[in-house]
């Protein structure tokens, strides 16, 4: 039984601060704690040690609380109050010289700005106990890429605060990739045939644009296959392991429904896989406007034309947007479910 008062403060705060010999980080939880990471890779520094503060301070789910709603909901703005279950959230605040990482109920996340919530997958944390043998066995069998949809999705909602905000789709794909393929140093080894798949062969334009963000070192494009180190030190020590991994890349690559034709862009591409990662059983599938335009870095104006061109090129058959709930939801042609298999894409 969990006494009043009894309730442990999980709010774990960052700040970048410039220094001659490069940006100091600064832990306000830490006893004078200050460490000079190098320069190329001060955000994943600030993760990666937000990611320490919360495995070496782990709690169980049923002690956990909404640390906004206890400081006065004072990070986001007015909503309907509390209400889902507490998740940690990741918040990039003042230009990214100062992240958070919080445990916040679903709705006060959705709420607040610059927010996303981070899996335990990227954590390397354990999951919470799984269900019952016989059910977990029934749901793979009516949804048998149900893991996938929701590592990929979880790794989305990681890339959405992680990466800069201006990254474009093509990067935000590719970042994905490189995610889920990297091993425990950070590597990654991309075949020609996968980028010539993505149509992301010899785009040097989309490694320097991840390099400008620091979040990897420009490789060699013109060795085979290409060999890529990242400098987010989050995503190196992520569960489980790099087989569970892989599967989840090979299946963003070719996501369904919904079915995309080979030339898509990469933008249209993006909206699609979210939608396919956040795909449910029911025959109306829902995903709030900001989650959605958020998770493809776009603006919701803009989310919402490329919705428009999925219906335009028969992808969805409808799509809506309830502007009192900000929720979005989507059909899919008659035929198509969750359950459905779709036909591979290049």
């Amino acid at each position: 039984m969990r006494l009043a008062g009894a309730a442990v403060r999980r709010v774990w705060t960052v700040e970048l601060r410039p220094r001659p010999g490069g940006p100091a980080l600064v832990c306000v939880r830490c006893t004078n704690h200050t460490v000079s990471p190098v320069a190329a890779s001060a955000r994943s520094a600030a993760l990666a040690h937000l990611a320490c503060h919360a495995r070496a301070e782990a709690l169980p789910a049923h002690l956990r609380t909404c640390q906004c709603r206890s400081l006065g909901c004072l990070w986001h703005r007015r909503h309907r109050g509390c209400a889902g279950p507490v998740l940690l959230a990741l918040t990039r605040d003042d230009g990214g010289r100062v992240w958070r990482l919080a445990d916040t109920c679903a709705a006060c996340a959705a709420a607040t700005g610059n927010t996303s919530v981070v899996p335990c997958t990227v954590l390397g944390t354990p999951p919470s106990p799984a269900s019952p043998p016989a059910a977990a066995a029934a749901h793979r069998v009516h949804r048998p890429a149900a893991e996938e949809e929701v590592r990929v999705r979880e790794m989305l909602t990681y890339l959405a605060t992680a990466l800069p905000t201006c990254t474009s789709p093509a990067g935000r794909l590719l970042a994905l990739q490189c995610a889920l393929r990297a091993d425990t140093r950070g590597l990654v080894r991309l075949p020609a045939g996968l980028l010539r798949s993505m149509r992301l062969h010899g785009r040097a334009e989309i490694w320097e644009e991840l390099a400008h963000g620091r979040w990897l070192l420009p490789p060699d494009l013109r060795s085979a296959p290409v060999t890529v180190q990242l400098l987010d030190a989050a995503v190196r020590d992520q569960a489980p392991g790099r087989t569970a991994r892989r599967r989840a890349a090979h299946w963003a690559l070719r996501p369904g429904p919904p079915t995309l034709p080979r030339a898509t862009p990469p933008a249209v591409r993006l909206v699609a896989l979210v939608l396919a990662a956040h795909l449910s059983p029911r025959a109306a599938h829902t995903i709030e406007m900001d989650v959605l335009a958020r998770l493809c870095g776009h603006s919701p104006h803009q989310t919402a034309e490329l919705l428009d061109r999925l219906v335009a090129s028969h992808v969805l058959t409808s799509w809506h947007h309830r502007l009192d709930t900000d929720e979005v939801t989507w059909a899919l042609p008659h035929g198509r479910s969750a359950r459905t298999a779709s036909p591979r894409l290049s």
